[in-house]
């Protein structure tokens, strides 16, 4: 890193686009993108840099910006490496995609400084894991300084919301000032508990466990959460499973046929994790919803709530990563012309999609469909299990392919995002032809149906040509709830599920009048029951049939 921020050429082969567009990867496409990740940092620096140099009121409280972007310089120049690594962090990367939108007119409450000063505190982080010495201001967030890649040290006594300190460094140790007291000198090799967060790292492999940073989160900085050590424990021992989950796929190489492993994760690539815990915390045995999220400022690094197990960490850590592929993609090619017209079914969503969300689920699901079908095939699991991973595998197959045919028939496609939707196909289309279990595949085609005529029941009216989101949080549990067997049905929908939908029928009928859920069951149990022209076209249009309570 050095003031005239050189960026080097980045080339992308035919062989490793082919990789990335079937859904999976190389290593050299990994690298690749990561390259392509480092010089967009760079350039967005170099944006800031500009912003500060004809805007010295961004950093006034702090001093010239000028003395940290030196330090700064002078520990690229003595370890190369460390620099890189902050400078291509992902929290580095919501930082400065953050402050650019805030410097654009977006977010623009007061505060700014504390924003544009992280420059400041990076430059101390830099100094610090250099051992350089160093004094230099830094700003606060409550008295607290988070710094990148290290921990949370706190001062004592109260403070405001933002205030500026002193980051005081010498080799390996470090102290914060501020006129409210100052935090005791604090070695990085033996951290005093009271006043210093050291951020805590998921092994094998050294992820990133981050409850601190305030850059952690999508966009808007958060403030710190630390979890509890029983919290954390819980979370070492589900990344350990996923982490030997995601290991052994990847390298077990192409399967029949060569298609594609689980999404190609190489857990070494994976950044971060940011645990995500609700507001408030469920003290009734409530079961919290499961939460996973990642942003493409930010690559590699996923919000995710804490799992119930170690495959469904490893899956979602796939789904996420899938995301983070997708989006660096995006930084190097124009792969769709979308208008951000809200109007396409997404089978994963409640709500109508735009066209990049839609590629971007289908792109991740791919991946999920793949984790799942390796589960489906492992002979070390049992038959619960393997039946439980033939709905997924199924069932996701089934939905990324309705959703790149409708990216291939939108016409907005460009020339690299017709690679990649032509590349999913392929993927999709060999496992449409894999043997899946005829139970699990029943269920996984009847919850496919029950949600998308649901979501056409409450999004798409009669009268207007697209969807109208006018129901779009509700919620699904037919998805979840049809990946197991039933063997003492009850409900129209456990009926359903065991194959008899002619028991399901009148059960359905007999719900409320206008409940789109319940009449998203009935016109499903009758296309079952009762296959015909006129069934399959109440499910192609279904917000045309006529309600079941209304008979």
């Amino acid at each position: 890193m050095s003031a005239d921020l050189t960026y080097p050429s980045l080339t992308l082969s035919g062989e490793d686009l082919a990789a990335l567009a079937s859904g999976g990867s190389t290593p050299t496409a990994l690298t690749f993108l990561e390259k392509g990740e480092r010089t967009r940092r760079l350039l967005l620096l170099r944006q800031l840099l500009d912003a500060l140099a004809t805007r010295p009121e961004l950093t006034a409280p702090l001093g010239p910006w000028t003395q940290a972007w030196d330090l700064l310089e002078r520990a690229a120049h003595a370890a190369p490496l460390i620099a890189d690594e902050l400078l291509t962090s992902p929290q580095t990367g919501t930082w400065l995609a953050h402050t650019l939108r805030r410097l654009h007119g977006q977010h623009m409450r007061a505060g700014i400084w504390t924003d544009a000063g992280r420059l400041f505190t990076l430059a101390g982080t830099a100094a610090l894991r250099c051992g350089m010495d160093a004094d230099l201001p830094v700003p606060l967030r409550g008295g607290g300084l988070s710094l990148p890649g290290l921990g949370l040290v706190t001062a004592p006594g109260r403070h405001p919301e933002h205030s500026v300190g002193r980051l005081v460094v010498g080799p390996g140790v470090f102290t914060l000032v501020t006129d409210r007291g100052d935090s005791p000198r604090t070695s990085l090799t033996s951290p005093a508990a009271a006043h210093w967060h050291p951020l805590r790292t998921l092994g094998p492999g050294a992820v990133t466990l981050d409850d601190l940073d305030p850059y952690r989160d999508l966009d808007e900085p958060v403030a710190p959460r630390p979890l509890s050590a029983d919290e954390a424990a819980n979370w070492q021992s589900l990344y350990v499973g996923a982490h030997a989950i995601l290991s052994t796929d990847a390298a077990a190489g192409p399967g029949t046929a060569g298609l594609l492993v689980a999404g190609t994760v190489d857990p070494a690539r994976i950044r971060t994790i940011v645990p995500w815990q609700p507001p408030v915390a469920d003290d009734d045995g409530t079961p919290r919803p499961q939460l996973s999220a990642s942003t493409g400022d930010a690559y590699a690094s996923m919000v995710i709530s804490r799992p119930p197990d170690a495959v469904r960490l490893a899956e979602t850590l796939v789904h996420e990563f899938q995301h983070s592929k997708l989006a660096a993609l995006l930084h190097h090619f124009p792969l769709l012309d979308d208008d951000r017209a809200e109007r396409y079914y997404a089978p994963w969503r409640s709500d109508p999609r735009h066209l990049t969300g839609l590629l971007h689920g289908a792109y991740a699901f791919t991946g999920v469909a793949g984790f799942w079908r390796l589960r489906m095939r492992d002979p070390s699991g049992d038959g619960d299990d393997r039946g439980f991973a033939a709905y997924h595998f199924a069932l996701r197959r089934l939905q990324a392919r309705l959703v790149v045919r409708t990216l291939a028939q939108s016409g907005r496609l460009a020339p690299q995002g017709r690679v990649i939707v032509r590349g999913l196909t392929r993927t999709l289309t060999d496992w449409l032809h894999e043997d899946v279990p005829d139970r699990a595949l029943y269920r996984a085609r009847t919850a496919a149906r029950l949600h998308r005529t649901e979501w056409r029941l409450r999004n798409v009216r009669p009268s207007a040509q697209d969807p109208v989101p006018s129901d779009s949080s509700w919620p699904d549990p037919r998805t979840p709830g049809f990946a197991h067997e039933v063997t003492n049905p009850r409900t129209a929908d456990e009926f359903l599920a065991a194959g008899d939908p002619a028991t399901a029928l009148p059960m359905y009928r007999q719900a409320a009048p206008y409940d789109p859920a319940a009449h998203a069951g009935f016109l499903v149990s009758t296309a079952l029951a009762f296959p015909g022209r006129s069934a399959a076209a109440a499910l192609a249009s279904p917000e045309l049939a006529l309600a079941p309570g209304a008979r």
